[in-house]
């Protein structure tokens, strides 16, 4: 969804006397956020019913980041349920460096888009709020990392019904960051 500069006005303006006037039965605030951030593909997911279905699809970044925040949910969370000995044997199989399992963000140098589109989802949106109060920037280019990864969870999220990932399909995920080209 795309807004020339009068139509952002024109919202904004609308948003304002919704504020003033103390209606609530509209997020002004979030709409304001995804109009001045670009991130207005943020109204169809949170407003479908006052937006309708927009003719254009989400953008592949944001499936993209989408995803990425899926699987660090996965990941954080099925780590968090390890025992120690589940631990040693993930460290073993995935050639980890130290035991920190962690979503890190992206790099607000290289990779900004991303890291505009994740803090729009975890702070604006109210989504992947396990999230929140991180910084998000990893401080170096993690995306390729992320996107190799990504495939091979892929294959396993839809298994991932009312379950945690394995060991070793954590393992096998992790074991993606590297790029094996090296």
């Amino acid at each position: 969804m795309k807004f020339t500069n009068a139509e952002k006005l024109i919202v904004t303006m609308l948003a304002d006397l919704h504020e003033k006037l103390e209606i609530e039965t509209v997020d002004t605030r979030l709409i304001k956020q995804a109009i001045y951030s670009n991130n207005t593909w943020a109204l169809s997911w949170e407003l479908p019913v006052m937006v309708g279905d927009s003719s254009e699809p989400t953008p592949p970044e944001v499936i993209l980041v989408a995803d990425i925040l899926d699987m660090w949910s996965f990941i954080e969370k099925a780590y968090e349920r390890f025992n120690e000995t589940e631990k040693s044997s993930l460290q073993a199989k995935a050639s980890l460096l130290g035991n920190q399992i962690e979503f890190v963000g992206f790099d607000g140098n290289n990779e900004s888009q991303y890291m505009s589109i994740a803090n729009f989802l975890i702070k604006e949106m109210k989504r992947f709020t396990r999230f929140a109060d991180r910084e998000l920037n990893s401080h170096c280019p993690v995306i390729d990392s992320y996107r190799r990864m990504l495939r091979e969870f892929l294959l396993i999220r839809p298994k991932l019904i009312d379950r945690s990932l394995s060991v070793d399909e954590m393992a096998k995920v992790l074991s993606a960051r590297r790029n094996s080209s090296f």
